[in-house]
């Protein structure tokens, strides 16, 4: 196949992806952090729910972390995860987790796991859900320190 048509494809598949992300969205710098009530209080407690029917087991009850699994509070879950935007951190949720069953959480609860851990690492809540949707999530810093 000519190069040049391969190239051509590339490029018109990538306009057409971008074209389809909301408007504002496409390859945009964060522009809101975990420190602005990206979650709601519901969305926490849902997440709890899921944490401990899926997480508890491996990162401890109290986020504490056991044996291999890190935690997922304090200083090693900050500096590994500041300044990373929540899409890295969904994707990286779910396409690991729960390790003995990878995969298996909806993009739903992902979001909710997510804003439990947020709501334990006392970032606050929000008016609106953490969206599922990647391209929203690209929007999100996780930052360790408000104003950080």
């Amino acid at each position: 196949m000519n190069p040049h048509f391969l190239l051509l494809l590339c490029l018109a598949g990538s306009v057409a992806a971008t074209a389809a992300l909301p408007a504002g969205l496409a390859a945009q710098a964060p522009t809101r952090t975990t420190w602005d009530g990206v979650f709601t209080a519901e969305q926490a407690d849902r997440g709890s729910q899921i944490y401990q029917g899926m997480c508890a087991s491996c990162h401890g009850p109290q986020l504490g972390g056991i044996d291999a699994a890190p935690a997922l509070d304090g200083g090693s879950f900050y500096a590994n995860w500041n300044g990373v935007t929540l899409d890295e951190m969904a994707d990286r949720v779910k396409v690991s987790m729960p390790a003995n069953t990878p995969g298996v959480m909806s993009r739903q609860q992902v979001a909710d796991v997510l804003a439990y851990i947020f709501s334990r690492n006392g970032m606050p809540t929000g008016k609106e859900e953490l969206p599922r949707q990647v391209a929203y999530l690209k929007a999100i810093a996780f930052k360790a320190q408000k104003g950080g």
